[in-house]
């Protein structure tokens, strides 16, 4: 499917299924805003999100600043300020490929094609691996130690869920996370993430140290 979307670029990343707040103060986003709002389809509030490739914007650098594969974000709650500001709360639609980006108006538009999510097999040693490893990456962050007997019975049972909860969730390189959310399936998306997740513990482990969780994206998964 090709349609229109406007761009909404951010240093960081949204993923399908994952709600992401935002606080709106620039006045071309807070038009946007505004637009959708006016939509009384409220399943129609979306815009798109991408990421920006490292050190570079749109504003400077044009269209080469953007990754290809983007999310779309509906709005799904709204406080506005009595001085026109604006604090939302989005959640990840789909994702898109961008095929073209209109850059002459302060808002970006994007030509986009939504991308389907297909089914694949998937290995349930693949599955166990990666949510052991998940496991203990995120008990490690938490502050605690893994005692090598780390459980997983509360992460989902849906492959694609559980590789966007752990695409969201890793501290990455925008690189490393951008090469997550463009994977074709959640066969090869758990594939790299266990790999990933991998690497992770082993220099948590080696190093005695974890990642600095505040670069996390502001990203909550949703019960």
């Amino acid at each position: 499917m090709i349609t229109t979307l406007p761009l909404f670029p951010l240093n960081t990343h949204l993923v399908p299924g994952l709600v992401m707040p935002l606080h709106i103060f620039e006045p071309r986003y807070c038009q946007l805003v505004e637009m959708l709002l006016a939509n009384p389809d409220e399943d129609a509030r979306e815009f798109g999100i991408v990421a920006l490739r490292d050190g570079r914007s749109l504003d400077e650098h044009g269209v080469g600043a953007l990754y290809e594969i983007g999310t779309g974000a509906v709005i799904r709650q709204v406080d506005r300020a009595d001085n026109g500001l604006f604090d939302i709360v989005t959640i990840g639609s789909r994702r898109f490929l961008i095929h073209a980006v209109d850059a002459s108006a302060p808002l970006a538009t994007a030509t986009v094609e939504f991308l389907d999510e297909p089914m694949s097999s998937l290995s349930p040693i693949l599955m166990q691996q990666v949510a052991k490893r998940f496991t203990t990456y995120r008990t490690v962050l938490g502050g605690q130690f893994d005692d090598g007997d780390a459980r997983a019975d509360d992460l989902p049972a849906d492959p694609n869920v559980l590789s966007y909860l752990i695409t969201a969730s890793m501290v990455l390189p925008t690189a490393e996370r951008q090469s997550l959310l463009s994977a074709p399936d959640a066969s090869e998306r758990l594939t790299l993430a266990s790999e990933l997740l991998a690497r992770e513990n082993a220099l948590i482990s080696a190093l005695s140290a974890v990642p600095a969780i505040d670069l996390l994206p502001a990203i909550d998964y949703p019960n």
